[in-house]
């Protein structure tokens, strides 16, 4: 008995000690995940590798911080009430029970303000690295950010259709005084896809066939039409669909991806919205989310896009 104590004294005394070592190094490793990605965004010199950087990996690498914290809250919280375990070998699991759900709480409290509060503040500071005044490196004259109709002067026949198609957005910078010009490369509103063509993100879906329907012991498929607004690039893609329960309603397939987005609870993989004129002239966008879309419509010219 005295043996099995004792075992039981040096287990509970390394595990006290791997958890306060290990909540030590996380706490560290939170903090230099931080650090980096402060100096690595101040460390670009150019505004457009600030947007970049900031838009593509902060909140991911923010979010690989906090969980290291909630996985140090947890390590550490399993170093409290020591004597307590020593007298009572079940409060060891319950101590790991109520800390692993401190540290599930504090991740999901971060993920829920790196979803929802910290995209209108990061939103702030791309406004910011984007629309803040470009120097010419060689007269160190501030350049004047053109209008819409004046950037096209600037812009290749690719470039503009990417525009058109609201897949990619140029801001085009000038010096007024040489005339040397700059452009940046910005992602747009609507889902288009590079084209392996000409290399433009003009590459739209026109239309789809359905080649088989779904039944309740097969998938269906469908066929995807893309054309690219550019070079007129034809290319077909295969799509499956779920299988058909006996209500009617299709059974999702496992590898099934779908964009988050709060439409009555539901979860949306697109939303399309056509515009028919007058004329009989019509088109089609898609878009992966509510605001997406809301955006595209407050923008939106119709003669803008209508196909020459």
């Amino acid at each position: 008995m005295k043996i099995m104590e004792e075992q039981a004294s040096g287990f509970l005394l390394a595990w006290h000690n791997f958890m306060e070592n290990g909540a030590y190094v996380l706490i560290a490793l939170a903090v230099v995940i931080y650090i980096i990605t402060k100096l690595r965004i101040s460390s670009f010199k150019e505004l457009k590798q600030k947007y970049d950087f900031t838009s593509k990996y902060e909140s991911k690498l923010l979010w690989v911080m906090h969980l290291c914290i909630a996985l140090a809250i947890t390590a550490y919280a399993n170093t409290y009430k020591d004597e307590t375990v020593e007298l009572n070998f079940v409060w060891f699991f319950v101590r790991l029970f109520i800390t692993i759900a401190i540290g599930t709480l504090y991740g999901y409290v971060a993920f829920l303000i790196l979803k929802f509060y910290y995209p209108t503040a990061q939103s702030k500071r791309l406004k910011k690295f984007r629309y803040t005044p470009r120097v010419n490196p060689k007269t160190g004259n501030k350049m004047k950010l053109l209008s819409e109709e004046e950037e096209d002067v600037y812009l290749d026949e690719g470039m503009q259709a990417e525009e058109n198609i609201f897949s990619v957005d140029y801001d085009v910078w000038i010096d007024q005084e040489t005339g040397e010009t700059k452009i940046e490369k910005y992602p747009g509103n609507l889902i288009a896809i590079e084209c392996d063509r000409c290399g433009f993100q003009t590459l739209k879906l026109e239309s789809e066939e359905i080649i088989s329907e779904a039944t309740e012991t097969e998938e269906g498929k469908i066929v995807q039409h893309y054309k690219c607004s550019y070079c007129n690039r034809i290319k077909h893609k295969d799509k499956k669909l779920g299988l058909v329960r006996k209500d009617g309603q299709f059974i999702v397939p496992e590898n099934a991806t779908f964009v988050d987005d709060p439409l009555g609870g539901k979860k949306v993989i697109l939303i399309k919205v056509e515009i028919h004129a007058k004329d009989g002239e019509s088109k089609s966008f898609e878009f992966q989310n509510l605001k997406e879309a809301q955006k595209f419509m407050d923008e939106f010219d119709f003669d803008r896009v209508v196909e020459k």
